[in-house]
């Protein structure tokens, strides 16, 4: 009897052993990583930060689990810049041989990041990682001049991507297929896919129908590789971005990965699936929101039933701040606030232009159900993403990147970021933030100028007058005579930038321009 005893013990002792073993690997384990990040979400867009009009039950449950950035940034306001600086963790005025990249990448845009610059989906590689690129691409093909004949390379794989699948430019201009790795998928190559030029008379391959109140979409440019247009519907992008998504998790589950979803939603056209057409109180614009909501629980579905929650570090974020088209109009006339009470909109140097929306969940690592008020910027992705994978930051020989995953873990007393230079549309506009000030050297907004009901993008006072904003420059939708040259705010006491201080402030001016200056020197 004692003898069976004995054994009993041991076996108990061995289990016990075994099962403190398993669960100290799995804390040890490195972590999977997903990057949502979404195309012209406003600050003012989801439940968690205020919005009322649209139901985002699964972002909200996000933010619950996770961490809420309430002075989160993109490093510029404009689309493309803004992937520059989160894949390469640079400024983009210091992209395109440092002439800066400043405007979306255009049709025949080759390949804007240099092959041997490290990027986000490197950091990732040289740890082993399994690493995927799903949805937006907009950063350019090919070398030179992109002419679209395949191979379409190089592109993602050339810069740390293992797969990549998804939308080579955006969803309101051509070409409208989807792209796999490099080549277009359904293409053939006895109908190949021909760039006829944006002056063509020729006839193009035909795309899906779309309603006017849909908001604007460039026409095909574009005529072959029909089997390739038939399987791209605008009304189907966000069904097919998730089940890609949910495959490329479930196909990985027994490696580390990285997944960089980059959505459509909610860039225009306003394109939901038929499942949320009318579900919102905020028109096309509130629908597509929903359904992005849609998407995002999708993912985070797919890591529950893999089992891989507790062990995903997942960041949701924007590229830039909302737009005033034609979408946003009619969602701010159903009282919905894209970009919430702040100054501006996409393209534009004030808040709205680049706060966005930063979300971060990790069990175990980040507190659930909190709120950070640090100042952190996407181009601080690269170096967060080097510590969270335990690699040296020093390797790195210049980089605008910071790493900020102690605000993403803990609540520091020191400010991680003491500077932040902001990008618009406008070079004369590039602006520096540091501490509680803004300085802007010019007037206005350096974005979008429409004011009339058939102008597309709508920006500077007259937006804001739109929008029911008040900036002491403005008057009845118009720059005032006499206004200062350039502006001066403090985000501590007027984050919605009512005030132009300045004249006020002439020392603090002086400083802010001499840093600005330096930067742009370098």
């Amino acid at each position: 009897m004692r003898g069976i005893i004995k054994v009993v013990i041991i076996c108990t002792v061995i289990i016990v052993l075994c099962s403190c073993s398993s669960s100290s690997n799995q804390e040890q384990q490195t972590p999977n990583v997903v990057l949502i990040f979404t195309d012209d979400l406003g600050y003012g867009d989801l439940g968690c930060y205020g919005a009322t009009k649209v139901k985002t039950p699964n972002i909200d449950r996000l933010a619950n689990e996770g961490r809420l950035f309430t002075d989160a940034h993109s490093a510029s306001a404009v689309c493309t810049p803004s992937r520059y600086a989160l894949m390469t963790g640079d400024y983009p005025f210091r992209g395109n041989k440092g002439k800066g990249i400043w405007g979306p990448a255009g049709i025949t845009a080759g390949l804007l990041i240099d092959t041997a610059h490290i990027t986000i989906a490197d950091v990732f590689k040289n740890k082993g990682y399994q690493t995927a690129a799903i949805g937006k691409w907009h950063l350019g093909f090919k070398d030179g001049e992109n002419d679209w004949q395949m191979p379409l390379s190089p592109g993602p794989q050339d810069l740390g991507f293992d797969y990549y699948f998804g939308i080579p430019l955006v969803n309101s201009a051509p070409p409208y297929v989807y792209v796999e790795n490099t080549r277009v998928v359904g293409g053939d190559p006895n109908d190949p896919l021909v760039y006829l030029g944006r002056k063509t008379k020729e006839a193009v391959t035909p795309i899906t129908p779309i309603p006017p109140e849909a908001s604007q979409r460039t026409q095909n440019f574009f005529k072959g590789a029909t089997e390739a247009h038939k399987l791209y519907n605008d009304y189907t992008v966000g069904q097919t971005l998730a089940s890609k998504a949910v495959q490329y998790i479930e196909e990985n589950k027994d490696n580390p990965f990285f997944l960089y979803l980059a959505t459509t939603h909610i860039h225009h056209p306003f394109t939901p699936g038929t499942n949320f057409q009318g579900s919102s109180d905020a028109d096309l614009y509130g629908d597509f929101i929903q359904e992005l909501d849609w998407m995002v629980g999708e993912v985070l579905g797919s890591l529950k039933e893999q089992g891989l929650s507790e062990n995903t570090l997942v960041i949701f974020t924007s590229d830039n701040g909302a737009m005033l088209n034609l979408g946003g109009r009619n969602a701010t006339k159903a009282g919905h606030k894209i970009n919430g009470e702040l100054l501006g909109f996409k393209f534009g140097v004030w808040e709205g232009g680049h706060r966005v929306p930063f979300i971060a969940k990790w069990p175990g690592k980040i507190k659930p159900a909190t709120t950070s008020d640090q100042l952190i910027c996407n181009v601080d992705m690269l170096a967060t993403f080097m510590t969270v994978t335990g690699q040296d930051l020093n390797t790195l020989s210049q980089t605008d990147s910071k790493n900020i995953l102690p605000a993403l873990l803990g609540t520091p007393k020191e400010a991680i970021r003491e500077e932040l230079i902001l990008s618009p549309k406008s070079q004369k506009h590039l602006s520096l933030r540091k501490g509680d000030w803004v300085y802007i050297p010019a007037k206005g907004s350096g974005g979008f100028w429409g004011s009339k009901p058939h102008h597309h993008a709508w920006g500077g006072a007259a937006a804001v007058n739109f929008v029911g904003g008040v900036n002491s420059d403005m008057e009845n939708g118009k720059i005032k005579k006499e206004a200062p040259k350039a502006q001066l705010y403090n985000l501590k006491d007027d984050v919605n930038q009512s005030t132009n201080l300045y004249e006020q402030y002439p020392e603090v001016v002086a400083e802010m321009d001499a840093i600005l200056k330096s930067y742009r020197n370098k």
